[in-house]
């Protein structure tokens, strides 16, 4: 006999809103890579402030490189283009 069981999920998510200075900040943040980021920061902060944290750490890396660096990198192409038309 097949059973049915209900579940709910429920999820949240914020918008964040950076300017280019804040996303250069965070490239530079990412720059050397998730695994250099975390050892640094438990060796310098501690782990337990992190611990339960570091997949939405690692997350965050990802989500950062998958969309802050090609943002940025069309910021430069814009901002060349710019610069060779009022030259």
């Amino acid at each position: 006999m097949a059973t049915i069981a209900n579940k709910v999920t429920v999820g949240f998510s914020s918008t964040l809103t950076l300017n280019e200075q804040e996303l250069r900040a965070l490239e530079a943040i990412v720059g050397y890579g998730y695994e250099s980021f975390i050892t640094c920061f438990k060796k310098h902060m501690g782990e337990a402030y992190i611990r339960g944290y570091e997949g939405g750490a690692e997350s965050l890396f990802q989500a950062i490189r998958r969309d802050v660096m090609p943002a940025l990198r069309k910021i430069d192409t814009a901002r060349k283009a710019i610069a060779e038309v009022a030259a």
